[in-house]
């Protein structure tokens, strides 16, 4: 009997001119080995946009993708796919791994986005909303996020030619140019978010598995939690896959060879034990 083996990754974007996967057949190679995959959330855009019928199709690829797959695969939950299913959180090895998008982090969900604003006056309207032991319930927050995310419509994600894209990818997301600096924010305090996070809401968890800011990365948080980012498909990020079986976590670099993507070496290794165990990285 195969020894069982999940493999997560996240934030492929498809349908998006910014992803480098223009056909989910491409990540087949990630799924050699595998016994469940899980996609830890903006896999597409579920959002309203002026293409509904796009949108319709990219999301039926998507389940059908993922039906057709030949092994178990957990779609969660992002800001841009509030709407795909109705997971949004998954715990593995005896809760020692929790998987989440990220959005939930921050109390803006996109602190680099052009809708930050608007989104952080929905959100805290919609806390003072919830009964008080519900707030910090964050069964019940992730619920809110994701109704939010839902009203925030489609922008350059929808735009169908490449040119207007790139201009409108710029006005929603890096102009002015002081919006880098939010994103540069953005990724030095993610990690502690995490970690924080984790530790109030998940405390038997020792590594939290993250997408949402593009930056992959490992961090070994004074917490003792250790955050996991898997980075994205979109450039100039690079994209992580996250392995997990019975006794060791992986991360692991993608790669694209020959048209798909594939595993790569191993960045970081991990024994999964009742204590938190140091961390292997390669050189």
């Amino acid at each position: 009997m195969p020894v069982s083996l999940t493999r997560i990754f996240s934030d492929v974007h498809y349908g998006d001119h910014a992803s480098r996967v223009q056909r989910l057949a491409q990540l087949r190679p990630l799924l050699d080995g595998v016994t469940h995959l899980v996609l830890n959330g903006d896999t597409l855009d579920t959002r309203r946009g002026p293409r509904p019928a796009y949108t319709a199709q990219l999301r039926a690829d998507v389940l059908g993708w993922a039906a057709t797959s030949g092994l178990p695969t957990t779609l969660l939950t992002g800001n841009h796919d509030p709407d795909l299913t109705g997971d949004h959180t998954l715990e593995l090895a005896d809760q020692r791994v929790f998987v989440t998008h990220g959005d939930i982090n921050f109390d803006n969900i996109v602190p680099w986005g052009r809708d930050a604003a608007a989104i952080e006056r929905l959100l805290a309207a919609g806390l003072a909303e919830l009964a008080p032991a519900a707030r910090d319930r964050l069964e019940d927050r992730l619920a809110l996020w994701r109704r939010v995310s839902a009203q925030i419509p489609q922008r350059h994600q929808s735009e169908a030619n490449r040119l207007k894209y790139l201009l409108h990818f710029a006005g929603d997301t890096v102009w002015p140019p002081l919006r880098i600096f939010r994103i540069l924010a953005a990724w030095r305090h993610a990690p502690d978010y995490a970690a924080a996070l984790t530790r109030r809401h998940r405390p038997r968890a020792q590594f939290v598995l993250n997408g949402h800011t593009h930056r992959p990365g490992v961090w070994r948080h004074a917490s003792g939690v250790t955050v996991i980012n898997t980075g994205s498909f979109c450039p100039p990020s690079a994209g992580y896959a996250v392995d997990v079986s019975p006794d060791r976590l992986s991360v692991r670099q993608i790669e694209f060879r020959g048209g798909d993507y594939h595993p790569g070496p191993a960045v970081a290794e991990f024994a999964l034990a009742d204590a938190p165990a140091s961390p292997t990285l390669a050189p």
